[in-house]
């Protein structure tokens, strides 16, 4: 734990530090208010200071330092994103002898402030519900509504998860299928429990644990599931009453489930019968496919978030978001309904993902 304050200590500053030199550097004048001093440490603490008092205080204070916290978080990360580009770009133009900083300093700015305001803009946006057609072999018409990486919490307001499910009771699915991350910390989780457990569809509902159910509390998300009326699957597969098969599995990376357990879990199922698997984590899709699955559905990956972190996302994992084909089985990564920590989302928006299969 002491190490990972530290080496986020040095990130979150780096990342300041690198802005304010910048600034700097185009604009010598800001040179009496030390972009590069005062400026990176206080906003290193303000950032620290809503990382970790906030899983702790839950009062109208510590809320407000969530927010401002995490904001001046995603904003720092997009501000250094424009600083490397540009710097990129000067050392560019420097080497052909051109000058161009007097014109990237003010761009830089001008770029941040867009970024920034399509970031706030795409984060305290409400996901839109979006359809997704699947047909799919020996699948009776289904409608399935995916709930996936909510995050609620202390940075997510229990109105926004209303509203959320609000539309998705709209659709009237048949099923609701729950891929983890649900809940993160904060007060009145029995509260956003009980409001997707009023959620009632003629299938039922049926979740896995995502990586944050281990970190914020084995036992307390094990809890929240049962309160939210989610029915858990723990590397296990059950049949539903319309002939279909759903099949769960433990958070790959941080249960650290093998190529082996994934292939014994799916050796249970019933070979005719269809099946779906869910995995938070988008990995071993080959596998899932080559042991019979029919259609797969994950999260996790939030599609990035905030661009351009995706492309980091992409060197973790071979599909990011969308529906892919798979060896013959469907696999739909959803960007998630809300955001992790940070309350923005930049070029990624948020989902509420409904299934249609064979309708």
């Amino acid at each position: 734990m002491i190490v990972f304050f530290i080496l986020s200590t040095i990130v979150i500053w780096g990342m300041f530090a690198a802005t304010g030199l910048w600034l700097l550097v185009c604009f010598p004048a800001l040179g009496r208010f030390s972009p590069t001093g005062l400026f990176p440490i206080l906003g290193t603490v303000i950032v620290l200071a809503g990382l970790t008092l906030t899983r702790t205080h839950y009062n109208t204070f510590t809320s407000l330092l969530y927010y401002m916290s995490y904001i001046l978080f995603g904003l720092a990360f997009i501000a250094f994103c424009v600083t490397v580009g540009c710097t990129l770009v000067l050392l560019l133009f420097k080497l052909l002898q051109v000058s161009v900083r007097p014109l990237l300093g003010p761009a830089s700015v001008g770029i941040i402030c867009i970024l920034s305001g399509l970031a706030l803009w795409g984060g305290f946006t409400a996901p839109k519900v979006k359809h997704i057609p699947l047909p799919l072999a020996d699948f009776p018409p289904l409608k399935i509504a995916l709930i996936a990486d909510a995050h609620l919490g202390m940075g997510v307001p229990y109105a926004r998860w209303d509203k959320a499910l609000s539309r998705l009771e709209e659709e009237k699915p048949d099923l609701i299928l729950v891929l983890g991350d649900v809940f993160e910390y904060g007060p009145d989780a029995d509260k956003y429990a009980s409001r997707l457990a009023a959620f009632q569809t003629p299938l039922g509902t049926y979740g896995v644990m995502g990586n944050h159910e281990y970190y914020n509390g084995y036992q307390k998300s094990i809890d929240f599931f049962q309160k939210a009326n989610i029915r858990l699957l723990q590397n296990e597969i059950i049949p539903l009453t319309n002939g279909l098969q759903i099949a769960g599995v433990k958070d790959i990376k941080t249960a650290r489930v093998t190529k082996q357990d994934f292939a014994s879990l799916l050796n249970q199922a019933r070979p005719k019968q269809p099946l779906i698997l869910l995995s938070h984590t988008p990995l071993y899709a080959e596998e899932a496919a080559d042991n019979g699955v029919n259609l797969m559905l994950s999260g996790h990956t939030h599609n990035g978030q905030i661009w351009p972190f995706k492309y980091l996302v992409k060197l973790q994992f071979p599909r990011v978001y969308g529906l892919f084909d798979v060896n013959g089985m469907a696999f739909y990564i959803t960007s998630g309904m809300f955001y992790w920590g940070i309350p923005l989302r930049l070029f990624s928006p948020a989902e509420l993902p409904i299934l249609e299969i064979n309708l």
